[in-house]
């Protein structure tokens, strides 16, 4: 792979999985409003916007990869209907953290939570009506191995659909992105989380993450017959939609 894989290393790959692991369940109680504080609330029509991209194909029962706290789990569960909708995540402390959101908003008999190896899914092939993911991918060890996982337990035909933080490529955004990822995010990840290292991470991740026309030939790769993408808020994020 062209991107930074062997510096960065979460999901998956034995001790450093589980230092990963450690990580979101440290930072889950102040996940969420970081998320929202950082972005400036962007994210949450970032999340809306790309679950809107599955709306005409109503799927019935759908998998949220690397759900963390739930947050694109619920809002998918309110805009799509959804029958069943599955959480899968390695943090343990940030579903914990969507269990209890999920019932608050009365969706418990809707939404579930899995903990799972999302390199190594144990859901059977032909599962899922659609597949989603929020923020979450860059998090993968192996991106291949990942997103053909999530081509497998979806149904042929089936959709995909992805939204990621992603680094600006156009003047002077890319510059001005630089500096914000650089020295407010981590710092005041810091600050509030009280985790050193989580936010630094959180950067590096973006910065290695294969975006654009190059991500969309690593979905084709992994299986999916079509797929597009389009870069959000001068490209802090890209969305991307793939059918099976």
């Amino acid at each position: 792979m062209s991107y930074e894989q062997e510096e960065i290393k979460p999901y998956h790959d034995g001790g450093k999985a589980q230092q990963v692991e450690q990580m979101f369940d440290h930072i889950a109680p102040t996940y969420d409003k970081l998320n929202h504080r950082l972005s400036w609330d962007i994210d949450k029509g970032w999340r809306k916007k790309a679950i809107r991209q599955l709306a005409p194909f109503h799927p019935q029962t759908m998998l949220d990869i690397a759900t963390g706290t739930g947050d694109f789990a619920i809002l998918s569960a309110k805009l799509l209907n959804p029958t069943r909708l599955v959480g899968a995540d390695i943090s343990e402390g940030m579903m914990e953290i969507g269990r209890q959101k999920v019932k608050k908003e009365g969706l418990d008999q809707i939404i579930s939570f899995d903990k799972e190896d999302c390199l190594n899914l144990s859901y059977a092939d032909n599962t899922f009506d659609a597949v989603t993911a929020a923020f979450g991918i860059r998090n993968f060890a192996d991106l291949d191995q990942g997103l053909k996982e999530m081509c497998r337990v979806m149904k042929t035909g089936g959709h995909l659909s992805i939204v990621e933080l992603t680094s600006p490529v156009s003047f002077p955004m890319k510059q001005l992105f630089h500096i914000y990822a650089h020295t407010v995010l981590p710092v005041y990840g810091r600050l509030i989380s009280k985790d050193t290292s989580a936010y630094s991470y959180l950067t590096k991740t973006i910065e290695a993450f294969p975006q654009g026309e190059q991500m969309v030939g690593i979905l084709k790769k992994a299986g999916f017959k079509e797929a597009s993408f389009k870069r959000l808020t001068f490209g802090i994020c890209t969305m991307y939609f793939a059918t099976k």
